[in-house]
Parts: C-alpha cells; sequence; structure tokens
C-alpha cells in the first residue's frame, strides 16, 4: 500500500511541470484590454453574434477560439489565490472593460442586423443555465489554470474557451438588450456569471493547491487589511457558487423528474391529447405543470391518478394544472391547433389505421385458408355421378392422421361409398386418385359399404 501510494502521488504531482513565476506573469499580461485587444475582442464577439443570429455553431467555435475572455477571469483567481490586492483590482477593473466591449458589440450587431429567426435556438440555449454549465466551467477552469501553469504549453487553452463558452452568454445579452429582451439578458447574464465564478473559483483552488508564492507586505497592519479584505471578497464568490450549485441541482432535478413524468402520461389517453406542456419551476414557492389539452376532457379519475403519480416521480410539492382548451370534434372556425397538436393526431390515426390494416389482412390470412379447406360437396357429387353411374351415397369426413412417435399430423380423408352394385377393387382405387388429385390431399382412403 505505501508502494501503491508513493506511485499515485508521483503520477499525480504537479511540482516538477509547473512553473509558478511563468504563469503568473502571463496571467498578468492576459489581463490587460487595451490595444489589439479591444479590437480583437469586439471583431470576435461580432463574429459571434452573426454565428449565434444565423445559428451557425462552427462560427461560434471559431469566435470562441479568437477572443481574449479568459484573462481577467483568471486574474481574479490567481490574485485572491496569492492575496494581491492590487492584482485583484487591475482584474475587476479589466473584467468590466471586457463586459462593457461585449455588450457594447453584440448590442450594435443585433441592433442594426436585418435578420431575424422565428426560432432563435441558439440564443436561447444561453438563456437557461443548468448543472453542466457549472461542471463545465468548474472542470474547465481547473484544465485552464493547469494548462498556464504547465511548462510545455499545449492547445488546452483553445479547448477551455470553446468549452466554458464564455462569450455566446455575453452575445445573448446583447441581443436581449437591442431587442429589449430582458428575459434573454438576465438569463445569459446569469449564465456568464455562473461560468465566470466557477472559473475564477478553480483558478482559486489551484492556485493554492499548487502553492503559488503569496504576495509579502512590508507593513503588518496593511498585510492583514489585504488578507481581510481577500477573505471577504473569497467567501463572496465561493458561498454564491454553493447557492447557485444547489439552486442549479434542484432546478436539473425537477426538469428530470417532469420530462419523466411527460414521456409517462403523454400517449397515456387513446381520445386525448397534450398539446402544450409548461414546466414552472420555484425555487421557493410551489413548482408548477402546466398541461394543455385537445380532444375529450380527462375524467376525475383521470386527473387523481396524474396527481397521485406527482410524488412517485420526485415532485411532491408541484401542483399539476389541467387546461382543456377545445376540442377537435365540432371544433369553431376560428380554433386555433397547432402543427404539433395535428401531427400528433394524424401520426396516432395513422398508427391506428396501420394496426387495423394489419388485423384486417392477418383475418384475411385466415379466411383464405379456411376457404382453402372447405370441400365443395354439390360439385364433387356432380362430378362422381357422370364417372361412377352406380355409386349411390358419399360421405365425406376430413381430419388429421397423427404419427404417434414423431407427434407429426397430415390431413386425411375418408370417403364412404354406398354403390347400386358392388364396385370392384380398381374402381375404388381409381376414384381415391382421383380425389387426391381433386382435393388436392395426398391421403385418401375409399371405403365402400352396404346397408
Amino acid at each position: 500500500m505505501q508502494k501503491l501510494v508513493i506511485l499515485i502521488r508521483r503520477i499525480v504531482n504537479l511540482s516538477e511541470h509547473i512553473d509558478t513565476t511563468s504563469t503568473i506573469d502571463s496571467i498578468k499580461k492576459g489581463i490587460e484590454f487595451k490595444g489589439p485587444n479591444v479590437w480583437i475582442l469586439a471583431f470576435a464577439i461580432i463574429v459571434a453574434s452573426v454565428g449565434l443570429n444565423v445559428n451557425a455553431i462552427p462560427v461560434i467555435i471559431g469566435a470562441m477560439l479568437i477572443s481574449p475572455l479568459m484573462g481577467p477571469i483568471m486574474g481574479v483567481g490567481l490574485s485572491i489565490g496569492i492575496n494581491d490586492s492590487i492584482l485583484l483590482q487591475r482584474s475587476l477593473k479589466n473584467l468590466v472593460i471586457m463586459v462593457s466591449i461585449s455588450l457594447t458589440a453584440s448590442f450594435a450587431y443585433f441592433f442594426i442586423s436585418p435578420l431575424h429567426l422565428g426560432e432563435p435556438t441558439e440564443l436561447l440555449a444561453r438563456t437557461r443555465p443548468t448543472i453542466f454549465d457549472v461542471f463545465i466551467a468548474l472542470f474547465g477552469g481547473l484544465a485552464g489554470i493547469i494548462e498556464s501553469a504547465r511548462k510545455e504549453k499545449g492547445t488546452v487553452i483553445a479547448g477551455v474557451a470553446i468549452a466554458t463558452a464564455l462569450m455566446p452568454p455575453l452575445c445573448t445579452a446583447g441581443y436581449g438588450l437591442a431587442n429589449g429582451e430582458w428575459t434573454y439578458f438576465i438569463g445569459a447574464f446569469y449564465l456568464f456569471l455562473i461560468n465566470s465564478v466557477f472559473i475564477a473559483l478553480a483558478t482559486f483552488l489551484m492556485v493554492r493547491y499548487m502553492k503559488f508564492p503569496s504576495v509579502k507586505f512590508a507593513d503588518a497592519l496593511k498585510q492583514r487589511r489585504v488578507h481581510r479584505t481577500i477573505a471577504i471578497f473569497s467567501t463572496i464568490i465561493i458561498l454564491p457558487s454553493i447557492v447557485v450549485a444547489l439552486m442549479v441541482v434542484r432546478e436539473n432535478r425537477f426538469e428530470y423528474a417532469v420530462k419523466k413524468f411527460e414521456q409517462e402520461y403523454t400517449n397515456a389517453f387513446e381520445n386525448t391529447q397534450f398539446t402544450k406542456i409548461e414546466r414552472r419551476y420555484h425555487m421557493i414557492d410551489s413548482s408548477e405543470i402546466v398541461i394543455h389539452t385537445i380532444g375529450e376532457p380527462l375524467t376525475n379519475f383521470q386527473k387523481n391518478q396524474m396527481n397521485g403519480k406527482l410524488k412517485e416521480f420526485g415532485l411532491r410539492k408541484t401542483k399539476l394544472t389541467l387546461l382543456h382548451r377545445l376540442t377537435y370534434r365540432g371544433a369553431a372556425a376560428n380554433d386555433e391547433v397547432t402543427t404539433a397538436v395535428l401531427e400528433n393526431i394524424y401520426n396516432r390515426s395513422e398508427t391506428m389505421l396501420k394496426s387495423k390494416d394489419e388485423r384486417i389482412a392477418q383475418l384475411e390470412k385466415e379466411l383464405a385458408t379456411l376457404k382453402a379447406d372447405h370441400i365443395s360437396y354439390t360439385q364433387i357429387a356432380r362430378e362422381l355421378a357422370i364417372t361412377y353411374p352406380s355409386l349411390r351415397k358419399i360421405t365425406l369426413s376430413k381430419g388429421l392422421q397423427m404419427n404417434v412417435p414423431t407427434q407429426t399430423t397430415d390431413d386425411y380423408v375418408v370417403v364412404m361409398t354406398e354403390w347400386t352394385s358392388p364396385a370392384d377393387t380398381q374402381e375404388l382405387k381409381r376414384m381415391e386418385d382421383w380425389l387426391k388429385v381433386r382435393l388436392n390431399i395426398l391421403n385418401v382412403v375409399v371405403i365402400p359399404y352396404s346397408e
């Protein structure tokens, strides 16, 4: 066990691979936003805004590779980690400048852009932070500071810039400002803050873990004041981060539970369709699921059944509201039925018709088999009367002959015949052969009898 522990420590050890002095210098250089950095950031923001406007993911990724957004955020985490109040001030100042430039550039683009999308999916994706955004920002930030501290630089920073996605939320916030969409602005800016805080937190944690040299002060009183300020700011960063993470986890659980509930009941009722399902999550009050239905109204039993299922899906404090808007049988002319609802009804009808067609085909096949097995007694009697004038009566009995050892079965026909004059053996054999062909059955036995 001791050798194993030594081996693990040797594998995960970072001290031999990092250069703290050059890392601090590199991050300090990346903090400043002046000259070329300002123009590069503004142009990258516009490129990303175009990509978001037309839902072009490769364009968005390219813009994230161009932009120098990580510097001030990592500077905040570094300054807290090494107790450098001056660096913290510079980092926060440049972070504000960076955000201002980004919002101004994206606002200007979306304000004058002639492109308007009915479904701006990439913009919408940046307005709802999830627990995955927290994880990406935290672990992306950890990877970023380790890459910055490494002696041999690689391409990790570029990957971190793409993964943490700092730029798209700022562009979406600019879109919200330009179009008066405050939901977009608040949601996107909230996502940017989450990303920034957790990247700074990751940088702070790794700086402390890798034991970067702290700033020393000649004046002990000033050092205590700086330490106190840093401690307060660290608390301001860490505690909200924990609260935000818990909030996002709870909301993520709610969304997952509602999705499972949706899957359970979306097609559960044959004559009722769900046209729309709204998820209204509330952190303090009870959350709510609002389901709009079309078709036949749900019965009280069905409603109670659905309400009873909420607890099973982990939605104990969730209210279920069912709104019945219209019926598709005899609906008014001005009733609006969404395309999605009509498609759903059409698809279900198609499925039912297909199932009925398959059932009809199966029944027709069974009927054909029964018809094939049916013996036309009248027709056979007429044909036999012409061929055998002395034949007076026949009795046909169709059944199965079973071979007991092999458990196999064959069709079998026994024909009892009555003649006006005794029939000879050859005549009976000829009749058997004729009936085998006529009935398409190999096993036919003709037996003469007399009263």
